[in-house]
């Protein structure tokens, strides 16, 4: 990639336009969506990858797009720090939406911060919003309640499947019995309230479950709770910032080193500050993904220009997705606004059109497509995206273990597997 292609995510905030060569950007608007993710607090790492990821999308559009610019534009990005607080998420939205006039927002990281953004901001703006990483079923509830009125969308599936998939992951590994420890926002407390359903359904035993509030400057109190009755394993459902504290007083006070661990826990922080040696026997699910030429790209341009990220770093991949789509619904629309944009959101990803992957040739062909006013289905990082009426997707989940200090790929499980699990288990 060259320099004339990159632009450095700095320490400092604000508008990142990401330019072209020469004469070129003086032809073009500057088309900015905003950014709102947690690049400080527990989920502050997901949030700096998923603002590269963010970058690197947009980056390569534009290269693609050459001098007739996306809708006539250039992608850039105005990024916001949520600092893995709601309150303060729906401030830099506000901002965002009202000041800058931005018609759409890829954000945020956690639920309890994309939640008040799309009930207080972006819905009753009228802007779109597609997040990367919130997960909890509270947005698919708000959805068909009509509170985000169709303007949201997400990159990744909701805790609705993934705390099945959790607990059939744990009774194939043999932990019949574990106590819980969760972060107490809507994400945590739906996690586990789904995993509870699935696993004690499949005859898993839970000892205790534990709430935990964020920063604590201890969490001695609550691992001593969750150690009564001596479980042989725990579930902790968790940021790698707080989870680590909570895993190394687990550790410390004498509990059992076997581990399940949720999607965000997927992190090479995490098991370097823990400590790699205690983590030999931690498993753990996340989304998964289909591999694709979008994801071979992904996984050789992302870590060349992260600053230190991997492509596997949470939040990642689907960040790329979600601003992809941005981008390339930008260009089906035709303006920088975001009715247009949100109707095509669902004419870029659905099923009829050419397959077009990220990277280069990729997005070329794309952007061909469009001027040419044929249809298109981006099949991105994580494989086939398409978005149902509450802007939910679908997909496998990925099931990974720890060893030796490295996170290892053991399996797939896919959607028609949970999706069996669920069809077995009582009434809500």
């Amino acid at each position: 990639m060259t320099m004339t292609r990159r632009t450095a995510l700095g320490a400092g905030l604000g508008t990142l336009a990401l330019p072209l060569a020469g004469a070129q950007a003086q032809q073009l608007a500057t088309h900015t969506v905003g950014v709102v993710v947690s690049l400080t607090g527990p989920a502050g790492r997901f949030g700096q990858a998923a603002a590269k990821s963010v970058e690197l999308a947009f980056n390569e559009l534009n290269a693609a797009a050459g001098a007739q610019g996306i809708a006539g534009g250039r992608l850039a990005f105005d990024l916001r720090d949520a600092q893995s607080q709601g309150s303060v998420a729906v401030d830099q939205a506000r901002q965002l939406v009202d000041l800058r006039r931005v018609p759409a927002i890829i954000g945020g990281i956690i639920s309890s911060v994309s939640i008040p953004i799309v009930t207080s901001v972006t819905g009753p703006a009228g802007v779109v919003q597609i997040s990367p990483a919130s997960s909890s079923p509270t947005l698919t509830r708000l959805a068909a309640e009509g509170q985000t009125r169709g303007w949201f969308f997400r990159t990744i599936t909701s805790d609705a499947l993934q705390g099945t998939a959790a607990a059939r992951y744990a009774m194939d590994q043999g932990l019949r019995r574990l106590a819980i420890i969760h972060v107490n926002n809507d994400f945590g407390v739906n996690m586990v309230n789904e995993f509870r359903r699935a696993y004690l359904a499949l005859g898993g035993t839970i000892t205790t479950t534990v709430p935990y509030n964020e920063r604590q400057a201890s969490y001695a109190p609550e691992v001593t709770r969750a150690m009564a009755g001596d479980p042989p394993a725990l579930y902790l459902v968790s940021y790698p910032g707080d989870g680590t504290t909570i895993a190394r007083t687990w550790i410390q006070q004498g509990g059992a080193q076997t581990f399940l661990l949720n999607d965000g826990m997927n992190s090479a922080d995490f098991i370097r500050d823990v400590g790699p040696r205690f983590l030999n026997n931690a498993f753990g699910t996340s989304s998964g993904t289909v591999s694709t030429p979008s994801t071979e790209f992904f996984a050789q341009a992302y870590p060349a220009m992260s600053g230190g990220f991997g492509a596997g770093a949470p939040a990642a991949d689907r960040a790329f997705d979600a601003a992809a789509i941005i981008g390339l619904a930008t260009a089906r629309a035709g303006r920088f606004e975001a009715g247009p944009i949100r109707e095509a959101i669902r004419q870029v990803t659905g099923p009829g059109g050419e397959v077009v992957h990220a990277g280069p040739q990729g997005f070329r062909r794309a952007l061909e497509l469009i001027r040419a006013n044929q249809p298109i289905r981006y099949v991105g990082v994580i494989g086939p995206v398409e978005f149902d009426q509450h802007g939910d997707i679908t997909g496998p989940f990925r099931k990974w273990r720890i060893q030796n200090g490295e996170i290892t790929t053991v399996g797939q499980m896919t959607t028609e597997e949970v999706q069996a699990v669920q069809r077995q288990l009582p009434p809500r």
